[in-house]
């Protein structure tokens, strides 16, 4: 039916293309590629026999805009899914509109180089203006919007979990449960145990920076900022326990504010052991999180990137991991002129992600929202032109498609709230 060009070949590309290959129907073909071909080669190699769909591989550098260009042409795709690198948002964008093709993500844009004076003229006039200093927001990729409008293709921002599901989430909880919602609380529960001193989970670089930065929260109309790691909650999560956890800036909440009308309160709370956040103090404390080259041996090196290629591979992850997550959100508000809550949520299992299609669990939930983003695109569910996120779309066939591809949703109408 659908054929897809799909960038990117790690942990949570791998979940994808897997979930992509379990649902050939509407994936007839892909086309995977990536900077290190032999990647590829070898996902095509294990997956090949175990699928209808067709599966060719391809070598490109998602930051040189004339390769993607190049790529897609060959291909020819009905969608391009970037689960590559948030750095490379915008080139594959800018790609897509010259190609006339649909495109996907799983996170919004980040700049690869902090001190890139472009960027950090933006980025300090947005600081003033919002008043949040996060290194990622949606500015970059929403100015795109009248573009993808005036070329017909659509643009749809962040289906991994969070943000993605946590969207669909909200956006079926104002749809279906509430007249309207004063405030989102998103929790996002890891208790997995891989069994290293110190490992993350999804791409080091990223995941480092977003734990380090202040932590911040829309509430009553604007954003308050608070220092990274500021505000604990603990929180008795559902197959999981008693977890400690840390509200952090994450983007999704700059979407939800715009679009869920008259909420009051939106954060979003992450799980950490004491360790975590004691190794990864001491790693900022001598300049290892830093992106600022610096000499050493007569070679330029980035910290952060030098420390990345240190730690473990998050794609190694899957069969070291024991242990389930929970990720949900939990809501307040009014229904039929009563006071409601409502606890809308997740539960996954490390070991039995790695079974089904060997990995851990965190990309397991952001690949396969990655897969049913796409299908929603593909089959025309979701379909108007424009750069849009998860939650400006009917989520009715979005959540019906987590229960069926493996991340069934349970509701709580009952929950502990975090205060």
């Amino acid at each position: 039916m659908s054929k897809v060009l799909i960038i990117g070949c790690g942990g949570v590309a791998g979940v994808a293309i897997h979930k992509c290959c379990q649902n050939s129907e509407v994936f007839t073909e892909i086309c995977i590629a990536s900077r290190t071909k032999s990647k590829c080669d070898d996902l095509k190699a294990k997956l090949e026999g175990t699928t209808s769909t067709k599966i060719t591989t391809a070598q490109v550098d998602a930051d040189d805009v004339n390769q993607l260009i190049a790529l897609i042409k060959e291909v020819q795709p009905d969608l391009v899914m970037n689960i590559a690198l948030p750095y490379q948002d915008l080139t594959i964008m800018d790609a897509c509109l010259a190609c006339g093709v649909n495109y996907m993500d799983t996170a919004n844009y980040e700049p690869e180089n902090l001190d890139d004076p472009e960027w950090k003229a933006a980025y300090e006039k947005r600081c003033k203006e919002e008043g949040f200093s996060a290194y990622f927001d949606y500015s970059w990729q929403w100015a795109y919007k009248e573009k993808f409008e005036k070329a017909g293709l659509t643009a749809l921002l962040g289906s991994g979990f969070d943000p993605g599901v946590t969207q669909a989430y909200c956006a079926w909880a104002q749809k279906h449960l509430f007249d309207t919602i004063d405030t989102i609380d998103i929790l996002d529960c890891n208790g997995g145990d891989h069994g290293y001193p110190f490992a993350t989970n999804f791409n080091p670089e990223i995941n480092l920076r977003e734990v380090s930065a202040p932590g911040s929260y829309w509430e009553n109309g604007h954003w308050v900022e608070i220092p990274a790691m500021s505000i604990k909650r603990e929180y008795n999560f559902d197959q999981v326990g008693q977890k400690d956890m840390y509200l952090l800036h994450h983007e999704e909440i700059e979407s939800l504010a715009k679009n869920i009308p008259n909420v009051k309160r939106i954060r979003f709370f992450m799980t950490f052991g004491q360790s975590y956040l004691t190794h990864m103090k001491c790693l900022e404390n001598v300049g290892m999180l830093s992106t600022t080259p610096i000499e050493f041996e007569g070679h330029e090196i980035v910290p952060i990137q030098f420390l990345k290629a240190l730690l473990p591979d998050p794609a190694t992850l899957g069969p070291r991991t024991k242990g389930k997550t929970n990720i949900g959100c939990i809501f307040t508000g009014r229904k039929d002129g009563q006071d409601k809550t409502a606890y809308i949520y997740n539960v996954c299992d490390h070991e039995e992600c790695y079974k089904e299609v060997g990995s851990q669990a965190i990309s397991y939930t952001t690949g396969v929202p990655a897969m049913v983003g796409a299908m929603m695109l593909l089959t025309g569910k979701w379909n108007k032109p424009g750069v849009y996120t998860v939650e400006e779309f009917d989520p009715d066939p979005y959540m019906d498609a987590l229960n069926k591809w493996g991340l069934p949703w349970q509701v709580n109408d009952n929950p502990e709230l975090v205060d």
